[in-house]
C-alpha cells in the first residue's frame, strides 16, 4: 500500500500524517480501518521506565605520557577496562566501590552506573580514577582526574536488553515483605507492580515485528539511535492472545545511540532498595503505516493486554514457570484490582505520561521533517525461546 520512501518523501515535504500509538486508536474507531490506512502515515510509540540492561562505551582520549587503563572507576563506580587503552564499558548496574549492598538488608543502594550515566548526560562532572600495569609504549600507571561529557571522544549507549514486549505484574504471596527489582512488595499480596508503557509501548504496537528490526531508526532519550540487534532474552516463542500480542516477556531490542545528543531528562539513575541499581530511559520507536494489518495492531488498547501475575517470594526466585493468572492494562492501570477473590493496590515503575512526551516530541520531530524512518536491514527472529542455565558437574 505504501513504501518507506513515499513516507520519507511525504515527510520532507512536511505532508505526512501522524497520530502517537494513544491517538490512532480513537482515529481508527472514527473513520474506520480502511479509510485511516490510506491516510495516517506513521504512528509514534514510546516507553520512559527502569531497563536494567543498559550502558555506554566511553573514550577518554590519551593523556600524556599514554596510559592503557586495565582497571576503571567512574565515581567510585567500576567500569569494564577489557577493551582498548582508553575505552571503558559502564553498566548501569554497577554499583559503587564498597556499597554495602544488602548487607544491612534491605540496601539503599544510593549510587551507581546508571547514576554516574546521568550526571554524563547533565553534564556534570565525574572523576575518573585508572590504573595500569605500565607498557613499553604504555608507560603511565595511574591517572586522576575530572571529567565532564564534552572532554570524551564518544560517549555511545549500547544497551543489550531494552524495550521488553510484555513483562510480570509481580505479587508477593508469601507472609514477609520483599524487595525486588519490581519494587517493594508487601506480604500477603497486599499490592502489586507492573513495568510497562501499556498501549504506547513499541513492540506491543508491532507484536510480529513487522517494521521493528535491525537497524530500524528509533529515539533515544532525544538523541537518533537505532536497534542494532535482538536483545538479550528475545524469546518471542511465546503464549499470545487472539490478538497476536504477547501474554508474557517476549521480546526484546538491543539499542544504542549517542549520550552527547541525549536529554537528561529521560537518562535518569534509579535505586531499588533492597535490590540495586539501574537506569530509566526514553525510546520513541515510529511504526510506519504501510498496510492495514500494520495499522490494526497499533490499535491495541490497554484492556486488550493482559500480562502474568506471578509470585516473587517463591515462584519466580525458584523458576517455577507458575503463573497465578492474568489482569489486562486497564485495570492494572485503574490503581487498584480485584484479584484471587482480593482487592489489590496497583503501581507502575513505568511513565506512562512520560511515554506518552516522547511519542509526543518524536510525533512533533517527525512533522518538522527531522526524523525520517529507515526500514530494517534484516527483521527480528519470529521463533525463539530463552532457555535456561543448566548447572551440571564437569565430567
Amino acid at each position: 500500500m505504501k513504501t518507506y520512501e513515499e513516507i520519507n518523501e511525504k515527510i520532507a515535504a512536511g505532508k505526512a500524517v501522524v497520530l502517537t500509538a494513544d491517538e490512532i486508536i480513537d482515529y481508527v474507531d472514527k473513520n474506520g480501518l480502511e479509510t485511516a490506512a490510506k491516510e495516517v502515515d506513521v504512528v509514534t510509540t514510546a516507553t520512559f521506565g527502569p531497563m536494567c540492561s543498559s550502558g555506554c562505551f566511553l573514550n577518554f582520549g590519551h593523556s600524556k605520557p599514554k596510559m592503557r587503563i586495565t582497571e576503571a572507576w567512574l565515581d567510585d563506580v567500576p567500569a569494564y577496562a577489557g577493551v582498548a587503552a582508553v575505552d571503558v564499558y559502564l553498566g548501569a548496574t554497577q554499583l559503587r566501590y564498597n556499597d554495602p549492598a544488602n548487607l544491612y538488608h534491605p540496601g539503599e543502594f544510593r549510587f551507581g552506573g546508571g547514576h554516574v550515566m546521568e550526571k554524563l548526560v547533565a553534564g556534570k562532572k565525574i572523576q575518573l580514577f585508572g590504573l595500569s600495569y605500565g607498557t613499553d609504549d604504555y608507560p603511565r600507571r595511574e591517572i586522576r582526574t575530572w571529567i565532564d561529557i564534552n572532554d570524551l571522544n564518544q560517549a555511545i549507549m549500547v544497551n543489550p536488553r531494552n524495550c521488553y514486549q510484555n513483562y510480570n505484574v509481580a505479587v508477593n504471596c508469601s507472609e514477609k515483605e520483599i524487595y525486588t527489582y519490581l519494587g517493594y512488595l508487601k506480604p500477603g499480596m497486599k499490592n502489586l507492580t507492573y513495568c510497562s508503557a501499556t498501549q504506547l509501548s513499541p513492540l506491543l504496537n508491532d507484536p510480529f515485528y513487522m517494521t521493528i528490526g535491525i537497524g530500524t531508526r528509533i529515539w533515544i532519550a532525544g538523541a537518533h539511535g537505532h536497534v542494532y540487534a535482538e536483545g538479550t532474552q528475545h524469546a518471542p516463542s511465546c503464549k499470545r492472545g487472539e490478538n497476536d500480542v504477547p501474554m508474557g516477556g517476549s521480546g526484546t531490542l538491543a539499542l544504542t545511540g549517542d549520550m552527547k545528543r541525549m536529554q537528561p531528562e529521560f537518562v535518569r539513575g534509579v535505586s531499588l532498595r533492597g535490590y540495586g541499581v539501574s537506569l530509566a530511559v526514553g525510546v520513541g520507536i515510529p511504526i510506519p503505516i504501510l498496510n492495514e494489518a500494520i495499522l490494526k495492531y497499533t490499535t491495541v488498547r490497554d484492556r486488550e493486554i493482559l500480562a502474568p501475575v506471578v509470585d516473587y517470594a517463591t515462584d519466580y526466585p525458584e523458576a517455577t514457570g507458575k503463573v497465578l493468572g492474568y489482569l489486562n492494562y486497564e485495570e492494572l492501570k485503574s490503581g487498584e484490582v480485584t484479584f484471587m477473590d482480593k482487592e489489590v493496590k496497583a503501581g507502575s515503575l513505568s511513565s506512562y505520561a512520560g511515554a506518552l512526551e516522547i511519542a509526543e516530541i518524536l510525533k512533533a520531530e517527525i512533522n518538522d521533517g527531522r526524523f525520517l524512518l529507515s526500514s530494517p536491514m534484516a527483521p527480528l527472529v519470529r521463533e525463539q525461546s530463552m532457555k535456561p542455565l543448566v548447572i551440571r558437574e564437569n565430567k
